[in-house]
């Protein structure tokens, strides 16, 4: 299967939207959980940038696996693991074809986000970055794209960097221009924020990196579910996303690196299937992706996420963008009419986020107010969103957030509007 040709995720505008329109109630229809009540309540979800809710394809694909072939992959010679190794290695071809990566075996099954940045830090940055040396990372990270530079700042004496964002969540591209240097090895930097939804101009990211000699990794979480994505076109290095945010199982993501870096990192697990050869004297390693896929896989986890690439592709990327892009603009017009409600990141590009905190005489913990939408059946998170530094620059402990994706419509926001305004009443 080629890899397709597709643009990086771009902002949506109202003049780009497409005439042909999503059948909403049909993409519903296909997804299980939204057909249950919640407290006596339709179930309104508006929590997807944690957990996308699934198909019954991808549901249907597990089934088959463990129900059919429930064998291992690779060195089976018997037909149900010939049978699983192929379906394993077709949904590495789908994921392939999704990103528009170079090569096959590029593309790298990891549990998630997490595992695949951590994979990075320590097999090519452990290897590459050095005293003083710098990593230059932006004030609206995960976690996980802080801890792990932080963790291999200690160990290797180089120095994290930090560009900051304006009080709109737009990154301060001068800032960012600025903290580069022959000095920067490695920028880490998300797509798209999960905290204020903002579109990192990555692109633009990348080119500044590249020319003072530094290599990007990029997060792509929050952009993959939500319109298409290219490697090839975003010109990064690295890339990383997890299944379980793209109607995929938990536990199954992938890291896309090019094929020189994943191989001058090395291995990071040892075990097998990343060996070629053992003796008590030396090991010596398989190429890739075995050379970093150690053990036995999450093997429905990736046939799963095959299943639910496949199922986005075939409602049409940029049907989804546009179909997101008209509830980001409706939740967004609603929010701001009920007074109290002050919206956090308001970038001119966003994608599927809808943070905010109640101010003025309300004050209410952002916990409290997703308590009082839960009793109406409205799905939303609460907290700092992993992304703490996020919430100390705001002077806050924490936003709702309301995150979307294509199987949303307008009525559940209609619904999270009259949530919100009948929790002010109870909160005055």
């Amino acid at each position: 299967m080629a890899p397709r040709s597709a643009p990086a995720v771009q902002p949506t505008r109202t003049t780009d939207l497409p005439t042909q329109r999503l059948d909403i109630q049909s993409i519903r229809a296909q997804i299980p959980a939204l057909a249950q009540l919640v407290n006596g309540k339709p179930l309104v979800y508006l929590d997807s940038g944690a957990t996308s809710l699934k198909p019954q394809i991808v549901i249907d694909a597990l089934v088959d696996y463990y129900g059919g072939c429930c064998a291992n992959v690779h060195r089976g010679v018997h037909t149900l693991s010939q049978r699983a190794t192929t379906l394993l290695e077709q949904a590495r071809e789908t994921v392939q074809a999704y990103i528009g990566a170079p090569e096959l075996h590029e593309c790298i099954f990891v549990r998630g986000v997490t595992e695949g940045i951590n994979l990075v830090a320590n097999t090519w940055a452990q290897r590459h970055i050095g005293p003083g040396d710098e990593i230059l990372i932006t004030a609206m990270e995960h976690h996980s794209n802080i801890v792990p530079w932080q963790m291999l700042c200690e160990r290797v004496g180089a120095t994290l960097k930090v560009a900051p964002f304006d009080t709109r969540g737009v990154l301060d591209m001068d800032a960012f221009a600025a903290l580069l240097s022959s000095r920067t090895k490695l920028v880490a930097a998300v797509q798209v924020s999960n905290a204020l939804g903002t579109i990192n101009p990555v692109v633009e990211m990348v080119q500044l990196a590249h020319a003072v000699g530094a290599k990007v990794l990029l997060d792509g979480a929050q952009a993959v579910p939500h319109g298409p994505v290219n490697v090839a076109a975003l010109g990064c290095d690295f890339y990383v996303f997890s299944g379980h945010k793209v109607f995929a199982p938990t536990g199954i993501g992938v890291l896309w690196g090019r094929r020189a870096l994943l191989e001058a990192g090395g291995p990071w697990h040892g075990g097998g299937d990343m060996i070629r050869r053992v003796t008590f004297e030396k090991s010596t390693y398989a190429e890739l992706p075995a050379l970093l896929e150690a053990g036995t896989p999450h093997i429905a986890g990736a046939i799963g996420l095959g299943a639910a690439l496949r199922w986005q592709s075939a409602l049409g990327l940029d049907l989804i963008a546009a179909h997101e892009a008209d509830l980001l603009a409706y939740g967004t017009r609603l929010l701001e009419e009920i007074d109290g409600v002050r919206l956090i990141g308001t970038s001119p590009n966003k994608a599927g986020v809808l943070g905010f905190v109640l101010d003025g005489t309300i004050g209410a913990h952002p916990s409290d107010v997703g308590m009082l939408l839960d009793q109406q059946g409205v799905a939303v998170r609460t907290g700092h969103h992993c992304a703490e530094p996020v919430m100390d620059f705001f002077g806050i402990p924490g936003t709702v957030r309301a995150s979307l994706a294509v199987y949303n419509n307008r009525g559940d926001l209609d619904a999270l509007a009259a949530g919100v305004q009948k929790a002010i009443r109870l909160l005055s």
